[in-house]
């Protein structure tokens, strides 16, 4: 039986957050099954967290050997290049789903026949790369007027990969869109489906039925039959609470008083995203105070493995709110984590995620703040 701390460092572990390593950049991104980039910012936090080098980011970005594209949970994800048709195909029926049935498809009067009839016109338009509004034109010259709708659908259930356009993370405030290079029939989406549930639990595990569909938001039932065709490369555990956990015949399974080094996450790190369990990383109460209605997931901090409080920079530093007392050896590490950020934002987005300075506006019911310079 394992306990929720022996859940903790397997997936701390699994993510590469027990101890920065020296993995270049491409691997690393496929190891962790992709990196949460709703914000571009993010996905270069979520490898500073990680690896001694994120910077290689930009290089695997511009040769794309890592892709940007809408794809788990029907957010932003940079995955490695190779690992993106699998990831769409098995994805693709959710993107669909929630977006050409959704009501702000169907007021542009068409259906998803008719936006399947467009498809390969789109396609063939962002062969070369495109902005928003380029297509915008050719989508009202190809229907003789504006079909408002369309785009919002096609941009996240078609086969379009963000493109590179400069700035401290690759990518601005305007994206620019492009198809990709390869895409897998829908005859090959059952061995996609396995394909992600394998890769999910060597990158998460062990987890259960729910954690596996909070990450990926396939139906129980596709799910389940995942895992009973991949039996063989399977084990059941059991967890503290009694749910059936999976896991994949090698997955890393630390002790569970390996150290956890304190670390400052980005918004929207797939940690803290990937399990229907919360309660591996954080309390509920906890939760609610870094995680807004909207969906944003505020800069956090992990002490001993565990969320504790959530950052942002401030112009002496980096500010931390504690959501409980925090030892003196962990503050001191936060303050080398600190300065290691603020050292690698320096020369990228010194004020990282100022759009979202709102959040703190209200006052939250946190136990000690602190600036560390």
């Amino acid at each position: 039986m394992l306990s929720r701390r022996a859940l903790n460092r397997a997936t701390l572990a699994r993510q590469m957050l027990l101890a920065r390593e020296a993995v270049p950049v491409t691997d690393t991104v496929r190891r962790l099954l992709g990196l949460q980039a709703q914000t571009a910012a993010s996905a270069y936090l979520s490898l500073w967290n990680r690896v001694f080098d994120p910077a290689g980011l930009d290089q695997a970005f511009a040769d794309r050997t890592v892709v940007r594209a809408t794809l788990l949970r029907i957010t932003l994800h940079a995955v490695a290049a190779d690992d993106h048709p699998m990831l769409q195909n098995a994805v693709l029926r959710i993107l669909r789903a929630a977006r050409l049935g959704d009501r702000r498809f169907t007021v542009s009067g068409l259906t998803a026949a008719d936006a399947d009839e467009f498809l390969p016109v789109l396609l063939a338009f962002t062969a070369t790369s495109r902005s928003a509004a380029e297509i915008d034109r050719m989508i009202t010259e190809h229907f003789g007027g504006e079909r408002r709708g369309l785009w919002w659908a096609l941009r996240t259930c078609a086969p379009l990969l963000r493109t590179p356009t400069g700035g401290p993370w690759s990518f601005g405030r305007e994206d620019t869109f492009l198809t990709a290079p390869e895409l897998l029939p829908v005859e090959r989406r059952d061995a996609s489906t396995r394909e992600l549930v394998h890769r999910y639990l060597t990158a998460y595990g062990p987890a259960s039925i729910a954690d596996m569909g909070q990450f990926t938001l396939l139906p129980a039932r596709i799910l389940r039959e995942a895992v009973r065709s991949l039996a063989d490369q399977l084990v059941e555990l059991t967890a503290f609470d009694g749910t059936r956990l999976y896991d994949v015949l090698d997955g890393l399974l630390p002790d569970e008083e390996t150290p956890a080094p304190p670390r400052l996450l980005g918004m929207w790190d797939n940690v803290l995203l990937a399990h229907a369990d919360r309660t591996r990383f954080t309390t509920a109460e906890h939760r609610k105070m870094f995680a807004r209605m909207n969906g944003d997931l505020l800069p956090t901090v992990l002490v001993d493995g565990r969320v504790a409080g959530i950052w942002r920079i401030v112009p002496s530093g980096v500010e931390v709110s504690a959501f409980h007392p925090i030892g003196a050896a962990d503050w001191s590490g936060l303050a080398a984590e600190a300065a290691g950020l603020v050292e690698f934002l320096a020369e990228r987005d010194p004020a990282v995620y100022r759009r979202h300075a709102h959040w703190w506006d209200k006052p939250l019911p946190v136990a000690e703040t602190r600036i560390l310079p």
